[in-house]
Parts: structure tokens; sequence; C-alpha cells
């Protein structure tokens, strides 16, 4: 049976201006950043430290492992708590256990730090929901494609900013460049974010359960948990070796080359945007359809990049290029069909889907570093063209008799019925009620 969530009031739609999402997408970037700059400078750690280059890599799961863990245990305080200290507090957490492991002696400690930066990173996942509570439906997914821009530019300027800053001042540097940065970035939303009146007043206990019975009801968050781990999987299993592709026997330069790698990759930042568009106008069925195809094309491209020399290179650019779009538009897409599901839920939702993705992320890592250990960057293409396949029966089998036109009337389907008692409503939800 769903919990009772008593609703309080929220702040009017227009509260969130023209320039606000600006600020909130920069500061989604800065914060995740924090998860995916490890895996540029991999193979540092392991030279530095001594250890083998898959202890290293393990940096990078474990860092992704905790961002998934803290989405499922903080994020869901988004609904419950004033968003603005919360993320303030996160934010100073998160600063301190980066210093702690720029300065790391060793491994152990190193691990550990990491963990917990991911667990307390997790500030991007509480603007999203937060701003698509602040603004009119008809802006939505224009407004969720802005901070989805800024959040997928900070995970691919991240390997940039590792690789170039690490190659020339050590690993050591990223951390605690990170700590000053992110510190600055909680003075700066202390002062600017908005004030929030909590959407519900459930217990903790409560929210953790809810966003549990979500994931197992919620049809339509079924549909954005699939398309996502599929796509985003793929991607983590390739960034993650793409690293050791790129300093091995096979090219042997060093990690600035990830580093411009990322900088090309950054490009599919300017069409979140287009892509929250495109959601609004065609729904985010068909654009999920396009990114599978995408990342189909994009495994292709990425297994040129075994052949090596200038050919391998621009192989590699292009495929990373292709599923960084890929990935980017998915997330605008899915994003935009949680939170047209229930307003009082925003963070709940979300909390669901983005604990499914990184946990989908983490297996890609994983996987993507032993398939290249074992089998080469071969079986790092298969992979994601294995990850990314089976979503396409998602959308054959989950699309029958969707319109295909406009966010609100396919958007507009809730899950099936809760039980007797459930504050979820079998009744069609039109989107202005989100703003309530």
């Amino acid at each position: 049976m769903m919990s009772r969530s008593t609703p309080a009031a929220s702040p009017a739609p227009t509260a969130l201006g023209r320039g606000l999402p600006l600020v909130m997408a920069l500061a989604c970037g800065v914060t995740v950043a924090n998860v995916y700059f490890p895996q540029a400078i991999t193979p540092l750690i392991a030279r530095s430290l001594d250890v083998s280059d898959g202890t290293a890599a393990t940096l990078a799961t474990l860092t992704q492992l905790g961002y998934a863990v803290g989405i499922f245990l903080l994020v869901p305080l988004g609904d419950r708590l004033p968003r603005r200290p919360l993320i303030t507090v996160l934010l100073v957490v998160t600063s301190l256990a980066l210093l702690i492991a720029g300065l790391a002696p060793g491994t152990g400690l190193l691990l550990a730090a990491g963990t917990l930066v991911g667990l307390a990173t997790v500030v991007p996942q509480i603007l999203l929901p937060m701003a698509a509570g602040l603004v009119e439906p008809e802006r939505r997914g224009s407004v969720i494609g802005t901070l989805q821009a800024g959040l997928i530019g900070g995970i691919l300027l991240a390997r940039a900013f590792g690789g170039v800053l690490g190659e020339y001042l050590g690993w050591r540097a990223p951390y605690l460049v990170a700590a000053v940065l992110t510190a600055l970035l909680a003075v700066v939303l202390r002062a600017i974010l908005p004030t929030t009146v909590p959407a519900v007043r459930d217990g903790y206990p409560g929210l953790l359960a809810d966003t549990l019975r979500m994931l197992h009801r919620e049809k339509e968050l079924h549909r954005s948990v699939v398309f996502q781990i599929a796509l985003f999987g793929g991607f983590s299993a390739a960034w993650t070796a793409v690293a050791l592709l790129i300093t091995g026997p096979r090219y042997d330069i060093g990690t600035q080359a990830v580093g411009v790698l990322a900088l090309v990759g950054a490009g599919s930042m300017f069409l979140a945007p287009a892509a929250g568009n495109w959601v609004d106008r065609y729904g985010p069925d068909r654009v999920n359809l396009w990114c599978v195809a995408g990342g189909l094309a994009a495994a292709g491209m990425l297994a040129v990049g075994a052949l090596g020399g200038t050919a391998g290179l621009v192989a590699l650019a292009a495929g990373l290029l292709l599923i960084d779009v890929a990935v980017q538009c998915g997330q605008v897409a899915n994003q935009a069909r949680i939170f047209a599901l229930r307003p009082e839920a925003h963070s709940r939702l979300n909390t669901g889907y983005m604990t499914c993705s990184f946990l989908g992320a983490s297996a890609g890592s994983w996987l993507g570093v032993r398939a290249y250990t074992h089998f080469g960057w071969w079986a790092v293409c298969a992979l994601v063209a294995l990850a990314v396949a089976p979503s396409i029966a998602t959308y054959l089998v989950g699309g029958r008799g969707r319109r295909t036109a406009g966010t609100a009337p396919e958007l507009a389907t809730t899950s099936e019925p809760a039980g007797p008692g459930s504050d979820q409503s079998p009744s069609p939800r039109h989107p202005s009620e989100d703003t309530r």
C-alpha cells in the first residue's frame, strides 16, 4: 500500500526565472564532475601507488556505486526537507571527502574517500526535481534539457579536467582543485537558490519505502529505468576502458588524450535544450528510440578504434561523441517522463530512476574494465552493443497503442492502480497538476 503523503504548499511555477536554470546547470556540472574525473586518472594512480590498473579502476567503480547509494538514501529527503540547506550540507561534505582523497597516502583511504565523494555528491539529483517543480509544464522539457546539458557537460569535461591536470600536476591535483570548487559552490547556491517548502511530511523510512513501491508500481518509471540502464551502462563501460586503451600499447599516449576525447564529446551538451524541445514535441518514447539507434551505431564506430593510429583515434572520438549524445538526449526524455507522474513525489521518482541508472553505470564500469583486461577493446564494444540492444524490445512492447506526438498525451497514462488507501490515483493526471 502506498504511503500517504501530506502535500505542503509549493512555490508558484514562475519562481524559476530564465537565468536561474543556467546557474543550476553549472552547479550540476561542477558537482557531478567529482564522480567522473577519477576515470581519466586511474593509470596515474596505478603508477603512483604501485597497484594494478584494475585496482586503480576500482576507484571509479566505487565512486559511482557510492553515488547510486547516495541517490537512494539522500535524494528522497528533497521531498521532506527544505532543499537549499540540504544542498549546502551535501556540498560541504563532498568538499571534505575530496580533500581527504587528495591527501590519501594509500589505496585504502583513497577508495573510502572516493566512495564518500560519490555518496554525498548527489546535488544534481536534488536540483533537477527542484527545477521541474518550479517551472511551468510547457517549459519543463526545455528546463530539464538545460540542467541536463550542465550535467552531461560536467561528466565529459571532468575527464578533460582530470586527465590534463593529472598529467601535469599529478593525480592528487584534480581532487584538491575539486575540493575548493565544491566549497565555493556551496557558498554560491546557499545565497541564490529560492526557498522551497517540503512537499510531504512523511518520515524518512516511509520515503525510502515509497521509493521502492514506485519502482514496483509505476510503469512509466520502469520504462525510463530500462532505457537509461542500457545506454548509461554502455556509456560507462566505454569511458572507463578507453583510458586504459589510450595509455596502453595500442596508442601509448598520456591521459591528456582522454581529456581531449572528452572535450570532443562535451559538444553533445549543446544538444540538451534541443532534446528537451523534441521531447515536448514528439514525446519521450520516440526520442528514446533515436537514442537506442545512436548507441548501437556508436558501438560500431568504437570498434574501429581497435585498429590504432589516426583513423582509430578519429573513430574513437566519433563513437564517444555519438554515445554521449545518445545518453544525453535519452536522459532528458526519461526524466521528462517521470516528472510528469506525481508532483508531490518528484525527488522519490528521481531517486528510483537515478539509483537504478547508476547501479547500471557501476556495473558497466566494472564489466568494461574486465572485458578490456581479459579480451581487449573489441570485447568492450561488443559489451556496449549488448547493453543497448535489449531496450529495443522495451520500446516495441511498451509503445503499443501509444500516441507519439506531444509529451502531455504520452505522459498522461499513469501506472496500474494502487491498492486501497493509496494516494496514487488510477485516473489520468494532467501535467498542469505538477505545479500545484
